[in-house]
Protein backbone atom coordinates (compact mmCIF):
# COMPACT_ATOMS: atom_id res chain seq x y z
CA UNK A 1 0.00 0.00 0.00
CA UNK A 2 2.67 2.47 0.63
CA UNK A 3 4.75 1.69 -2.35
CA UNK A 4 1.44 2.31 -4.38
CA UNK A 5 1.46 6.12 -2.63
CA UNK A 6 5.11 6.78 -3.33
CA UNK A 7 4.32 5.29 -7.41
CA UNK A 8 1.33 7.38 -7.43
CA UNK A 9 2.69 10.63 -6.24
CA UNK A 10 6.09 9.94 -8.29
CA UNK A 11 3.78 9.78 -11.51
CA UNK A 12 2.17 13.31 -10.80
CA UNK A 13 5.37 15.32 -10.46
CA UNK A 14 6.66 13.11 -13.61
CA UNK A 15 3.55 14.66 -15.22
CA UNK A 16 3.68 18.25 -13.91
CA UNK A 17 7.75 18.40 -15.14
CA UNK A 18 6.66 16.77 -18.90
CA UNK A 19 3.67 19.45 -19.48
CA UNK A 20 5.85 22.65 -18.39
CA UNK A 21 8.74 21.34 -20.78
CA UNK A 22 6.09 20.89 -23.66
CA UNK A 23 4.76 24.90 -22.85
CA UNK A 24 8.70 25.76 -22.40
CA UNK A 25 9.56 24.34 -25.30
CA UNK A 26 6.04 25.56 -27.63
CA UNK A 27 7.10 29.10 -26.34
CA UNK A 28 10.50 29.28 -27.70
CA UNK A 29 10.05 27.90 -30.86
CA UNK A 30 8.36 31.42 -32.33
CA UNK A 31 9.31 33.57 -29.87
CA UNK A 32 10.36 36.82 -31.60
CA UNK A 33 11.79 38.37 -28.16
CA UNK A 34 13.72 35.34 -27.51
CA UNK A 35 17.04 36.06 -27.55
CA UNK A 36 18.08 33.24 -29.96
CA UNK A 37 14.95 32.42 -31.32
CA UNK A 38 14.59 29.50 -29.75
CA UNK A 39 15.87 27.67 -33.03
CA UNK A 40 13.01 28.54 -34.91
CA UNK A 41 11.32 30.73 -37.41
CA UNK A 42 9.85 33.95 -37.46
CA UNK A 43 7.00 34.85 -40.06
CA UNK A 44 7.14 38.42 -41.02
CA UNK A 45 4.48 40.20 -43.36
CA UNK A 46 5.77 42.22 -46.17
CA UNK A 47 4.61 43.52 -49.25
CA UNK A 48 5.48 41.57 -52.60
CA UNK A 49 4.65 44.28 -55.36
CA UNK A 50 6.22 47.57 -53.96
CA UNK A 51 9.51 48.22 -56.18
CA UNK A 52 11.80 50.18 -53.61
CA UNK A 53 9.92 49.42 -50.61
CA UNK A 54 9.16 45.32 -50.74
CA UNK A 55 9.36 43.18 -53.70
CA UNK A 56 9.73 39.40 -54.87
CA UNK A 57 12.40 39.06 -57.15
CA UNK A 58 12.24 36.33 -59.72
CA UNK A 59 14.82 34.51 -58.05
CA UNK A 60 12.73 34.37 -54.86
CA UNK A 61 14.79 36.81 -52.87
CA UNK A 62 13.41 39.69 -51.25
CA UNK A 63 14.10 43.51 -51.90
CA UNK A 64 13.49 47.18 -50.58
CA UNK A 65 13.71 49.31 -47.85
CA UNK A 66 10.65 47.52 -45.55
CA UNK A 67 12.71 44.44 -46.31
CA UNK A 68 15.58 45.62 -44.84
CA UNK A 69 14.12 47.30 -41.88
CA UNK A 70 12.38 44.16 -40.86
CA UNK A 71 15.59 41.89 -41.76
CA UNK A 72 17.60 44.51 -39.22
CA UNK A 73 14.74 44.34 -36.62
CA UNK A 74 14.34 40.72 -36.70
CA UNK A 75 18.14 40.19 -36.59
CA UNK A 76 17.69 42.18 -33.42
CA UNK A 77 15.14 39.80 -31.91
CA UNK A 78 17.34 36.90 -32.06
CA UNK A 79 16.33 35.79 -35.86
CA UNK A 80 18.92 35.64 -38.64
CA UNK A 81 18.40 35.81 -42.07
CA UNK A 82 18.01 32.59 -43.03
CA UNK A 83 15.55 32.40 -40.35
CA UNK A 84 12.97 34.93 -41.50
CA UNK A 85 9.95 33.66 -43.82
CA UNK A 86 8.30 36.64 -45.90
CA UNK A 87 5.05 36.67 -45.80
CA UNK A 88 2.41 38.67 -48.43
CA UNK A 89 0.60 40.67 -46.77
CA UNK A 90 -1.61 43.32 -48.86
CA UNK A 91 -3.09 45.91 -47.25
CA UNK A 92 -6.93 44.85 -47.10
CA UNK A 93 -5.46 41.82 -45.13
CA UNK A 94 -2.90 43.25 -42.68
CA UNK A 95 -5.37 43.80 -39.63
CA UNK A 96 -6.34 39.99 -39.73
CA UNK A 97 -3.18 38.60 -40.47
CA UNK A 98 -1.69 40.05 -37.02
CA UNK A 99 -4.92 38.72 -35.52
CA UNK A 100 -4.66 35.35 -36.62
CA UNK A 101 -1.03 35.40 -35.96
CA UNK A 102 -0.03 34.42 -39.22
CA UNK A 103 2.93 36.77 -39.01
CA UNK A 104 4.52 38.33 -35.78
CA UNK A 105 4.82 41.82 -37.20
CA UNK A 106 4.14 43.45 -40.47
CA UNK A 107 6.44 45.99 -42.59
CA UNK A 108 4.88 47.15 -45.51
CA UNK A 109 4.27 50.98 -46.15
CA UNK A 110 1.64 50.88 -43.39
CA UNK A 111 0.84 53.94 -42.25
CA UNK A 112 -0.44 55.00 -38.71
CA UNK A 113 -4.31 56.62 -37.81
CA UNK A 114 -6.13 56.52 -34.99
CA UNK A 115 -8.56 53.83 -36.95
CA UNK A 116 -6.26 51.11 -37.60
CA UNK A 117 -4.48 51.74 -33.86
CA UNK A 118 -7.82 50.23 -32.29
CA UNK A 119 -7.15 47.14 -34.27
CA UNK A 120 -3.10 46.92 -33.86
CA UNK A 121 -0.21 48.21 -32.41
CA UNK A 122 2.75 50.15 -34.40
CA UNK A 123 5.69 50.38 -33.33
CA UNK A 124 7.85 53.30 -34.79
CA UNK A 125 7.34 55.20 -37.22
CA UNK A 126 10.15 54.38 -38.84
CA UNK A 127 9.93 56.31 -42.21
CA UNK A 128 7.85 59.74 -42.72
CA UNK A 129 7.05 59.90 -46.29
CA UNK A 130 4.23 62.29 -48.48
CA UNK A 131 1.89 62.41 -51.14
CA UNK A 132 3.83 63.51 -54.10
CA UNK A 133 3.62 63.71 -57.71
CA UNK A 134 5.86 61.50 -60.18
CA UNK A 135 6.69 63.29 -63.74
CA UNK A 136 8.67 62.35 -66.70
CA UNK A 137 12.46 63.94 -66.21
CA UNK A 138 11.63 66.45 -68.83
CA UNK A 139 8.36 67.25 -67.74
CA UNK A 140 7.20 71.35 -67.29
CA UNK A 141 5.58 70.22 -64.69
CA UNK A 142 7.32 71.40 -61.66
CA UNK A 143 4.08 72.10 -59.04
CA UNK A 144 0.78 70.34 -58.33
CA UNK A 145 -1.14 73.39 -60.08
CA UNK A 146 0.09 72.46 -63.43
CA UNK A 147 -1.45 69.57 -63.46
CA UNK A 148 -4.49 71.34 -64.70
CA UNK A 149 -6.38 70.13 -67.79
CA UNK A 150 -3.62 67.34 -67.75
CA UNK A 151 -3.89 63.46 -67.35
CA UNK A 152 -3.32 62.16 -63.47
CA UNK A 153 -2.89 58.25 -63.01
CA UNK A 154 -3.66 56.91 -59.42
CA UNK A 155 -4.78 53.12 -58.61
CA UNK A 156 -8.57 52.49 -58.30
CA UNK A 157 -10.13 52.76 -55.02
CA UNK A 158 -7.17 55.56 -54.46
CA UNK A 159 -8.28 58.76 -52.55
CA UNK A 160 -4.47 60.30 -53.77
CA UNK A 161 -5.82 61.53 -57.26
CA UNK A 162 -9.14 63.46 -55.60
CA UNK A 163 -6.81 64.87 -53.13
CA UNK A 164 -5.06 66.61 -55.79
CA UNK A 165 -7.83 67.29 -57.52
CA UNK A 166 -9.26 69.12 -53.86
CA UNK A 167 -6.16 70.54 -52.66
CA UNK A 168 -4.07 71.85 -55.84
CA UNK A 169 -5.92 70.99 -59.28
CA UNK A 170 -9.27 71.05 -59.37
CA UNK A 171 -8.88 70.40 -63.42
CA UNK A 172 -6.69 67.61 -63.84
CA UNK A 173 -8.16 64.45 -66.10
CA UNK A 174 -8.13 61.47 -63.19
CA UNK A 175 -7.40 58.03 -64.86
CA UNK A 176 -7.44 54.99 -62.60
CA UNK A 177 -5.62 51.91 -62.81
CA UNK A 178 -5.47 47.97 -61.03
CA UNK A 179 -2.24 48.80 -59.68
CA UNK A 180 0.94 51.79 -59.57
CA UNK A 181 2.80 49.21 -62.30
CA UNK A 182 0.48 50.13 -64.62
CA UNK A 183 0.34 54.19 -64.01
CA UNK A 184 3.93 53.89 -64.20
CA UNK A 185 3.69 51.95 -67.76
CA UNK A 186 0.99 55.30 -68.71
CA UNK A 187 3.03 57.57 -67.80
CA UNK A 188 6.49 56.26 -69.70
CA UNK A 189 4.03 55.70 -72.71
CA UNK A 190 3.05 59.44 -72.29
CA UNK A 191 -0.85 58.06 -71.81
CA UNK A 192 -0.59 60.36 -68.72
CA UNK A 193 1.32 63.65 -67.53
CA UNK A 194 1.64 62.38 -63.77
CA UNK A 195 1.35 59.38 -61.32
CA UNK A 196 0.46 60.35 -57.57
CA UNK A 197 0.80 58.18 -54.43
CA UNK A 198 3.14 58.44 -51.38
CA UNK A 199 6.76 59.23 -52.59
CA UNK A 200 8.33 56.38 -51.19
CA UNK A 201 6.43 53.91 -53.33
CA UNK A 202 7.22 56.23 -56.24
CA UNK A 203 10.74 56.40 -55.99
CA UNK A 204 10.95 52.95 -55.46
CA UNK A 205 9.53 52.67 -58.73
CA UNK A 206 11.60 55.20 -60.66
CA UNK A 207 14.68 53.63 -59.06
CA UNK A 208 14.52 50.33 -60.93
CA UNK A 209 16.97 49.77 -63.56
CA UNK A 210 14.36 50.08 -66.31
CA UNK A 211 13.30 53.45 -65.56
CA UNK A 212 16.36 55.04 -64.02
CA UNK A 213 16.43 58.66 -65.16
CA UNK A 214 13.43 58.44 -66.90
CA UNK A 215 11.32 60.54 -64.03
CA UNK A 216 11.38 62.91 -61.85
CA UNK A 217 10.00 63.74 -58.04
CA UNK A 218 8.06 67.31 -58.15
CA UNK A 219 8.31 67.49 -54.86
CA UNK A 220 4.66 68.77 -53.32
CA UNK A 221 3.51 66.81 -49.54
CA UNK A 222 0.14 66.62 -49.89
CA UNK A 223 0.10 64.26 -46.86
CA UNK A 224 1.92 62.98 -44.03
CA UNK A 225 2.20 59.04 -44.01
CA UNK A 226 4.12 57.75 -40.67
CA UNK A 227 5.07 54.34 -41.86
CA UNK A 228 4.80 51.85 -38.62
CA UNK A 229 5.60 48.51 -38.19
CA UNK A 230 2.51 46.39 -37.37
CA UNK A 231 2.12 44.14 -34.44
CA UNK A 232 -0.88 42.35 -32.19
CA UNK A 233 -2.86 44.26 -30.48
CA UNK A 234 -1.57 44.26 -26.77
CA UNK A 235 1.94 42.58 -27.90
CA UNK A 236 3.77 45.11 -25.95
CA UNK A 237 6.74 43.24 -25.50
CA UNK A 238 7.18 42.56 -28.90
CA UNK A 239 6.55 46.42 -29.70
CA UNK A 240 9.23 47.63 -27.03
CA UNK A 241 11.90 45.68 -28.36
CA UNK A 242 11.23 46.44 -31.84
CA UNK A 243 11.10 50.38 -30.87
CA UNK A 244 14.77 49.49 -29.65
CA UNK A 245 15.46 47.57 -32.65
CA UNK A 246 14.68 50.95 -34.64
CA UNK A 247 16.60 53.14 -32.88
CA UNK A 248 19.46 51.61 -32.90
CA UNK A 249 18.96 50.90 -37.04
CA UNK A 250 19.07 55.01 -36.57
CA UNK A 251 22.10 55.29 -34.87
CA UNK A 252 24.63 52.84 -36.10
CA UNK A 253 23.80 54.44 -39.66
CA UNK A 254 22.07 51.22 -41.40
CA UNK A 255 18.88 53.45 -41.75
CA UNK A 256 20.77 56.33 -44.06
CA UNK A 257 22.35 53.44 -45.35
CA UNK A 258 18.95 51.50 -46.33
CA UNK A 259 17.18 55.16 -47.65
CA UNK A 260 20.01 55.94 -50.08
CA UNK A 261 20.08 52.06 -51.60
CA UNK A 262 16.03 51.78 -52.21
CA UNK A 263 15.95 55.22 -52.84
CA UNK A 264 18.85 57.10 -54.09
CA UNK A 265 18.50 56.57 -57.70
CA UNK A 266 15.12 58.46 -57.94
CA UNK A 267 16.78 61.53 -55.98
CA UNK A 268 14.64 61.11 -53.23
CA UNK A 269 14.42 64.11 -50.65
CA UNK A 270 13.69 61.58 -47.08
CA UNK A 271 12.54 63.16 -44.61
CA UNK A 272 14.79 62.30 -41.28
CA UNK A 273 14.47 59.90 -39.55
CA UNK A 274 11.18 59.92 -37.22
CA UNK A 275 11.45 60.03 -33.66
CA UNK A 276 10.16 57.07 -31.99
CA UNK A 277 6.28 57.64 -30.85
CA UNK A 278 5.89 61.09 -32.84
CA UNK A 279 3.30 60.53 -34.96
CA UNK A 280 3.41 63.93 -37.42
CA UNK A 281 0.14 65.08 -38.43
Amino acid sequence: MKLRKVSAASAAVLALALAATACGGSDDKDDAGSGSGGGGKIKVGIKYDQPGLGLKQPDGSFSGFDVDVATYVAKELGYDKDKIEFVETKSADRENALARGDVKFIVASYSINDERKQKVDFAGPYLLAHQDLLVKADSKISKGGDLNGKNLCSVTGSTSAQNVRDKIAPKANLRQNAGYSECIAALQSGAVDAVTTDDSILAGFAAQDKYKGQFKLVGEQLSNENYGIGVKKGDKATTDKINTALEKMVDDGAWDKAVTANFGPANYKNEPAPKIGVVVK
